[in-house]
């Protein structure tokens, strides 16, 4: 039974993210994804005009997912301090669980493709270190940290700490969990 034209893009989608996933990190050429799928490349441009769009339907995947998680968060939790602590797990949690998904956060799958991919990739992680720094900002409001607290530097620090992860996670071929030992270091962070 032939496949809707909605689910043939999501199955590339999801062919693509685990291809992203093996541990050698070569990149993916279109032939070697349509041999994948057992379709030919014409196959594939019939629902993404470039390789760069598909990148694109999975940084939109990725964009939907963790910025619905980080506004549920800030929506559901009155305490800053309490975002930023459960807003850290869910960007680590997302890369454990997604880790071809890891390559594309990080920018390491971007490398060849087109520079528009690593700008919105760049965009991302601006926003989510916005986030976070508004969190902090609700904290300092709250009494939770000192009113004399640099939020922004903390952001970045926080920001750089989750990709930091990410990358171990990433060139350890995905061995190295990024929530390892996220107990014990969350308080250093905070």
């Amino acid at each position: 039974m032939p496949l809707k034209r909605g689910e043939r893009k999501l199955q590339i989608l999801q062919t693509l993210a685990a291809m992203l996933q093996d541990p050698a990190g070569e990149k993916i050429t279109t032939a070697a994804l349509a041999e994948k799928l057992e379709v030919s490349e014409a196959a594939l441009y019939r629902h993404f005009a470039s390789k760069a769009q598909m990148y694109e339907g999975l940084i939109e995947f990725i964009e939907q997912t963790l910025f619905g998680l980080v506004n549920k968060i800030t929506t559901e939790e009155t305490s800053g301090l309490r975002q930023v602590e459960a807003i850290i797990p869910v960007l680590l949690g997302f890369a454990a669980k997604n880790p071809g998904m890891t390559r594309v956060l990080i920018g390491d799958a971007l490398v060849h493709e087109h520079e528009r991919l690593q700008i919105r990739i760049n965009q991302l992680h601006d926003r989510l270190e916005s986030q976070l720094r508004q969190s902090l900002r609700f904290a300092v409001t709250q009494g939770e940290l000192p009113e004399n607290r640099d939020v922004n530097a903390q952001a970045n620090v926080i920001l750089a700490f989750v990709i930091g992860r990410w990358h171990q996670f990433a060139k350890s071929r995905f061995k190295r969990l990024p929530t390892e030992g996220l107990e014990a270091q969350t308080p250093m962070l905070l």
